[in-house]
């Protein structure tokens, strides 16, 4: 064997990071050479860690997603011109569960993060820019806030004392001008920015899509104009998934996917299919066709927010005769 190839077979094996997330401290494990450390989930920490990380010449980390206490590492990790997946930690704990590990300790997470880096290669995620992150969290507060007012006009079946109605009651109030001035900050930074507003007018301008749906997918659906129309499918959760076994062909159904896009398409859809545009056409022609009417909705689901991804793309408003 000659002296090249003896290098060629002894080249040190790729390195990969696992980071699992906490608010005040990050636990970090190096695979496969087995460096572990636990640091402060602050700047100073981060820098300190990203060199670190430069020395052993990570080719990817793993960083897995927990509220917001992952972002600061996330763009700094990714400034400094590493490689970063962002996980869903139920994608990683159920990693851990297939390897057997069972336990759940932050350090073994972290083992775990590195691990699925090196085996599952995860598409690398870009942190998102300034406005798309206050405009996430907005939405996700007028959420809490929506969820909250549903919880008290439960609670006001439960209860006939004068006292318990009025304070849920005001409760609900203020619950509602909460979310008012929540709407009203959401459009008013979307207005701000012309790349938001452009966006946001070609979305309203496809039947059924109005403002609170537009903001929803402007803050939760990024990737859209950016991807193809079976990943924005995947994305929103409404894409067939199969459901075969052996000689069984079970029914096709719509598997993960975000929640919130997936929910928001839906009231959309609703409201579709009691008019006459091409997406209720589809909607009748479908359940005219045999098909079951929740099959037929998801479908008119699904070619909504690809129309949505496909228009972004291009650049331009909803035709009546849109042939997307």
């Amino acid at each position: 064997m000659s002296r090249m190839q003896e290098q060629i077979t002894k080249q040190p094996p790729k390195t990969f990071a696992g980071i699992d997330v906490g608010k005040d401290y990050l636990d970090i494990f190096i695979h496969p050479i087995g460096v572990q450390m636990q640091i402060k989930n602050d700047k100073s920490a981060i820098k300190a860690l990203i060199k670190r990380l430069t020395e052993h010449d990570i080719e990817l980390v793993a960083l897995e997603a927990t509220s917001k206490y992952h972002r600061l590492t996330h763009s700094m990790l990714h400034d400094a011109g590493i490689v970063v997946a962002v996980i869903n930690p139920f994608r990683s704990r159920q990693f851990a569960d297939s390897l057997g590990r069972l336990a759940k300790t932050d350090t073994i997470d972290a083992k775990s993060l590195a691990l699925f880096a090196q085996r599952m290669n995860p598409e690398p995620t870009l942190p998102p820019d300034t406005q798309c992150r206050e405009l996430r969290d907005l939405q996700t507060a007028r959420r809490q806030v929506l969820d909250e007012i549903c919880d008290l006009k439960r609670q006001l079946h439960t209860t006939d004392h004068p006292l318990a109605v009025r304070q849920i009651k005001a409760r609900i109030a203020m619950g509602e001008r909460h979310k008012s001035v929540l709407e009203k900050e959401i459009h008013t930074l979307i207005a701000s920015q012309p790349d938001l507003k452009n966006k946001f007018d070609i979305l309203t301008s496809i039947p059924g899509i109005g403002k609170t749906t537009a903001s929803i997918l402007l803050a939760d659906m990024a990737e859209l104009g950016q991807v193809n129309a079976k990943e924005i499918a995947a994305l929103a959760g409404v894409a067939p998934m199969n459901w075969d076994s052996g000689i069984k062909n079970g029914n096709r159904m719509i598997r993960g996917g975000r929640k919130h896009v997936r929910n928001a398409l839906y009231m959309c859809s609703i409201t579709c299919i009691r008019r006459s545009n091409s997406l209720g056409l589809t909607y009748k022609n479908l359940v005219r066709r045999g098909k079951n009417p929740k099959v037929a909705l998801t479908a008119v689901m699904r070619k909504m927010i690809i129309i949505a991804n496909t228009l972004i793309a291009e650049n331009r408003k909803w035709q009546i005769e849109c042939p997307c």
